[in-house]
């Protein structure tokens, strides 16, 4: 008798619906968890109207993509107003990594997988992935009553009985939309980036040339991620805030590491910030925006203020060394230095342009009481983060040809796939 093919039926029977129930609960599960912890730390459990549980559920929401929409109400002597776009990556990177995982599990004893078989099992996931984000977007909603505080504005708003308040709601179709577009990039990626995931057999010809940097790129975002929770770590340990670093650990990590590595290969990112609102970055990006109306974070700004700036463009360009080594030692030999360079010029460019795309931040609340505080003031604010886009994806395929070059020739040594042979560069 011939050995069935594991596709078809046999195949199907190793992830149904209890496996798609497991990752996408998995995932939902880990991603609360990162939230919250985070969100404790940075004294959000303090929220009146035991409003914690749904400012964790918002964070999700927000993590995947969804639409948290602001909303003021002072009453008729006053006005508000409020807006915030910022995607919490830590969480974000938290979903993705347990639900690739999930997602990829019954796949790994594998050679090749059908079109049909893989798309049956992500859309079983899809389904069960839509019913969670339903409830999540109708969970997400809250209003709180702000303080006035005790001076003048605060003496207004008791002789004309104002009560500000603050809420957030969620967009369900945005977030519906956008939640399920976060999914499938998830599992497209972790199709691309993982060396042992079978693929349909029209696609394999594809991997040789995908794959390695692929898979060097989330090795890349990944080392940023652990050096700037190391260097947190040591930071709360020497100089204490323990509970505001784990704040920034748990909510914001790759929103800052991830910007740093952007800023050294010689990125621009404007912004500026007013008002009470903090950034969760060392106290030099802080000072810097607030330095003028809108200014530029690159090497050059940074490096007046702080010379160790430029340990920004070493540590990039070791990194980036060490991945495209990794993408070169993994490709087969026939694959030419100048093609290495290439493919690593691709998937940088293509890694800062989502970086770019997710690390933006928006961020303003105004409030005035008989055009006293003019919407601003000290119950106002504004906070804007965006880079200066093409110059960061132009600059991300430079510095990708040039160490994809020389990764490739540092792992001609060690090259150990089909048969070794001059190679014309």
């Amino acid at each position: 008798m011939s050995p069935r093919s594991p596709s078809g039926q046999a195949g199907l029977a190793h992830h149904g619906w209890a496996q798609a129930v497991a990752t996408v609960l998995g995932t939902l599960v880990a991603m609360g968890v990162v939230a919250a912890l985070g969100l404790w730390g940075a004294g959000a459990s303090d929220l009146p109207d035991q409003a914690f549980p749904r400012v964790v559920t918002a964070t999700v929401v927000t993590a995947v993509g969804g639409t948290v929409r602001l909303s003021g109400s002072a009453g008729g002597l006053a006005a508000s107003k409020a807006g915030l776009t910022v995607i919490p990556l830590s969480v974000t990177l938290t979903g993705a990594l347990v639900l690739g995982a999930g997602f990829l599990r019954p796949l790994r004893h594998r050679a090749v997988a059908g079109g049909r078989e893989l798309v049956g099992w992500a859309a079983r996931i899809a389904a069960l992935w839509l019913l969670a984000l339903l409830a999540l977007a109708y969970t997400a909603r809250q209003t709180f009553r702000l303080s006035l505080g005790n001076d003048t504005l605060g003496d207004l708003g008791d002789l004309f009985g104002v009560s500000p308040e603050l809420g957030f709601t969620t967009d369900v179709p945005q977030t519906v939309l956008f939640g399920l577009l976060w999914l499938v990039g998830v599992l497209v990626l972790a199709l691309l980036v993982s060396r042992r995931a079978p693929l349909p057999g029209r696609l394999l010809p594809f991997q040789e040339s995908v794959r390695p940097a692929a898979h060097a790129m989330v090795v890349l975002l990944l080392a940023y991620v652990v050096l700037g929770t190391l260097v947190a770590l040591v930071v709360a340990v020497t100089r204490g805030h323990a509970s505001e670093t784990l704040a920034v650990i748990l909510l914001g990590m790759p929103n800052l590491v991830w910007l740093g590595l952007t800023i050294g290969l010689g990125a621009t990112w404007n912004g500026r910030v007013d008002g009470p609102f903090g950034l969760p970055m060392p106290h030099l990006l802080d000072e810097v925006l607030r330095s003028k109306d809108t200014a530029s974070l690159n090497l050059g700004t940074l490096a007046e203020h702080d010379g160790r700036v430029w340990w920004l463009v070493a540590i990039d360009a070791l990194l980036l060394l060490a991945v495209a080594f990794l993408t070169a030692a993994r490709s087969p030999a026939r694959v030419r230095a100048w093609q290495h360079a290439v493919h690593l010029a691709i998937a940088l460019a293509l890694t800062v342009l989502m970086i770019c795309l997710l690390g933006r931040v928006s961020a303003h609340y105004g409030l005035s009481v008989l055009g006293i505080g003019d919407l601003g003031g000290d119950l106002g604010g504004e906070l804007l983060l965006k880079p200066e886009l093409w110059t960061a994806i132009g600059l991300g395929a430079l510095w990708g040809l040039v160490t994809g070059f020389l990764g490739a020739l540092l792992a001609r040594p060690v090259r150990r796939k089909g048969e070794i042979k001059p190679a014309d560069v």
